[in-house]
């Protein structure tokens, strides 16, 4: 059998063969067994961040975006005003979402080819007490920007704001201390940097707040108090639980913990990022982003500027060779992207660029130089 293509994407990734053999077993969602996995898979959560003292972690079915709608719906109160961060498309959807929920929001737009600037920040919250609560995408993968997460917890921490973090993509991979970092909310899920497979989300929240999110929310599934107080209550979720998915994370996080946590973790990622940008500058390939704010989870390519290329078959061509791009995200440029996480190491990079400029060649493009 041909082995599985490589998903160069932000999630889902390619997994180990022990994460996928995890899932060959059926659970029961009430039984003692997996509400111990549940039990032990939250607990590994909470020290990835170092957060037993000051937080609880609530797992949510469904995709990371579910878990970033039910953190905004149960932190926020029906008359606070949220701002978000907004520097690409994923901050465009937590805003869109955080309306969608009923709360009133403001948006702080910023260059997507620049990070989300603390000072500005500042000005906006002196200059609005209305605002209770501030949005901020970690790794906005729209285009790779790593935001200042660090900086931003500390202007919202010094004018008395609640922060909800975003950290989909960066989790696991970049380091986020909660006893140094103060954040109310921070969102992760079970498909991008733990190398689990989709499914699940989960939401760290701040002890000192978590009473007050009693009956906030407008929706019984997503209402992650009453998860929360359920789960402590019986161990077991309130409603059938993605139980594959589940013992995949868990198997996944034990995984990532032999490997040597968030710093093994982004050593290989960064040995990955490394690789890519390497090779590509060799077939002419310009990534968009400085290196100063670039992430090593995706990077954004401009497109060549030859006419014969086309993303469609460049795409195609590179899949047909064992390689799954993915497709830009930004609005006024022609971009690609590509991801440097999953459980593949340099030589997979490596074979990818391979794959990249054959496919050059088969499109009878000598340079990928952009305009």
């Amino acid at each position: 059998m041909d082995r599985d293509k490589i998903l160069l994407t932000p999630g889902p990734l390619t997994t180990t063969l022990r994460t996928k053999l995890a899932m060959l077993r059926d659970w029961g969602s009430w039984d003692a067994d997996f509400n111990a996995v549940t039990a032990s898979l939250r607990s590994s959560l909470l020290s990835v961040i170092h957060g037993h003292d000051s937080h609880v972690v609530v797992p949510l079915q469904g995709s990371g975006t579910f878990s970033v709608e039910a953190a905004v719906a149960t932190l926020v109160p029906r008359d606070g005003h949220v701002l978000v961060l907004d520097n690409g498309a994923y901050c465009k959807r937590a805003a869109r979402l955080t309306t969608l929920m009923g709360r009133r929001c403001t948006v702080l737009g910023f260059d997507e080819a620049a990070q989300v600037d603390p000072a500005t920040l500042e000005q906006q919250l002196k200059g609005d007490a209305s605002i209770t609560h501030v949005v901020m995408i970690h790794c906005e993968t729209g285009a790779g920007v790593l935001n200042p997460l660090q900086a931003v917890s500390d202007v919202c921490a010094a004018n008395g704001k609640g922060l909800i973090v975003d950290a989909m993509s960066s989790f696991g991979a970049i380091e986020i201390d909660a006893r140094k970092t103060r954040f109310d909310a921070l969102v992760a899920a079970s498909g991008k940097c733990l190398e689990g497979v989709p499914g699940m989300g989960f939401v760290f929240i701040r002890k000192a707040v978590l009473d007050d999110c009693a009956g906030r929310s407008q929706s019984l599934a997503m209402d992650l108090h009453d998860q929360y107080v359920y789960m402590e209550k019986t161990t077991q979720w309130r409603f059938t639980p993605p139980t594959h998915v589940v013992v995949a994370l868990a198997e996944a996080i034990a995984q990532f913990e032999a490997e040597g946590g968030q710093p093994a973790r982004l050593a290989r990622y960064t040995s990955n990022y490394q690789t890519l940008i390497s090779g590509m500058a060799k077939l002419g390939f310009k990534p968009f982003l400085d290196p100063a704010i670039q992430a090593p989870i995706i990077v954004t390519f401009h497109a060549p500027v030859d006419p014969k290329y086309s993303f469609k078959t460049f795409y195609a061509s590179a899949r047909s060779r064992g390689f799954i791009l993915y497709p830009g995200k930004l609005t006024q440029i022609e971009t690609f992207r590509v991801g440097c996480i999953g459980a593949i190491g340099p030589d997979e990079m490596e074979q990818a660029v391979h794959a990249m400029a054959l496919t050059l060649q088969d499109m009878g493009i000598a340079s990928a130089a952009p305009a």
